[in-house]
């Protein structure tokens, strides 16, 4: 099938191009850099070049493509990760109006379904889980869902959202950020830290998004997350262990509030989420259970 993906050099772009062309699919890759053509081909993907923002030229790329399917993964994230409410604007945006240009460029080219990437730890834009810092994210993230499910209600196309966890992975710039920092010893263990965060390796996402490309119901939305979520010390003793780095300096829980208050946020989220309904419907389980398994072979490929 063709398959038209939004979004085809992000943290999931690589390795869901890699898996889409595995299982036989014809890819045409967006991405808003001419310099990226040549990545995207020699991955096997056919480059599309426009902007997501310009409704007109993203039209224009879909269309050329005459995809039966349409992935959505685009964000605008710094390559480390965000680390204020700002690096996220780009990407609310992108997930408000690159939506709905999207959908229409979609539904333009006669797509039959669009599966949509989102974002685990804000559940729809659900504003009890969700600090304040990360309300207007949250809301861009409900607006991306919204979009989808609404189209897919009104029959104009078969729309699937993936809620996906943390991404990590040997070619994701915040694991490997994380892994310097862990060889410098500067990625603490918080004391007092009752953070519960989903996390999925990268590959692992992009074997459930293939999978969804068939075997989703139309409207359906699915917590693709690993076996067990983790607190961010748990995380960040996982990749010092992976990294074989020393052990991390345990700080108090006052610091990170102090020196970081956007991150030190993501303390206070409890997200336990379940992966089950993922494994029935799809067929789908991670080949990396939990982020210590994941992680061991991200770094190892890395290296």
């Amino acid at each position: 099938m063709n398959v038209f993906l939004a979004g085809g050099t992000g943290a999931i772009g690589v390795p869901l191009i890699r898996a889409l062309t595995a299982a036989g699919h014809e890819v045409t890759a967006l991405t808003r850099s001419e310099a990226n053509a040549s990545t995207l081909r020699a991955l096997g993907a056919s480059p599309a070049v426009a902007d997501a923002l310009d409704a007109d030229a993203l039209r224009r790329a879909v269309g050329a493509a005459r995809p039966a399917f349409v992935i959505h993964q685009l964000t605008a994230l710094p390559k480390g990760g965000p680390r204020s409410a700002k690096d996220l604007e780009p990407t609310n945006r992108l997930r408000v109006d690159g939506t709905r240009n999207l959908i229409d460029a979609a539904l333009a080219a006669g797509a039959r379904r669009i599966v949509v990437g989102s974002f685990a730890l804000f559940r729809g834009g659900e504003a009890q889980h969700v600090p304040a810092t990360m309300r207007a994210a949250a809301d861009a993230v409900r607006s991306m869902e919204s979009q989808t499910l609404e189209a897919s209600r009104r029959g104009a196309i078969e729309g699937v959202v993936l809620r996906y966890g943390l991404f990590y992975g040997p070619d994701t710039g915040s694991t490997q950020q994380m892994a310097a920092m862990a060889k410098r010893r500067m990625l603490p263990a918080i004391r007092g830290d009752k953070s519960l965060l989903p996390c999925i390796h990268v590959d692992d996402a992009a074997r459930a998004t293939v999978l969804a490309l068939d075997r989703a119901p139309a409207g359906s939305v699915y917590d693709i997350v690993d076996d067990r979520a983790v607190s961010i010390s748990e995380i960040n003793r996982a990749v010092a262990a992976a990294a074989g780095a020393p052990r991390p300096l345990a700080i108090p829980l006052w610091l990170p509030r102090l020196v970081a208050p956007y991150l030190a946020d993501a303390l206070a989220v409890r997200m336990p989420l379940s992966n089950a309904k993922a494994r029935a419907d799809l067929g789908w389980r991670p080949a990396f259970p939990t982020i210590d398994e994941g992680l061991h072979d991200a770094v190892r490929r890395a290296a």
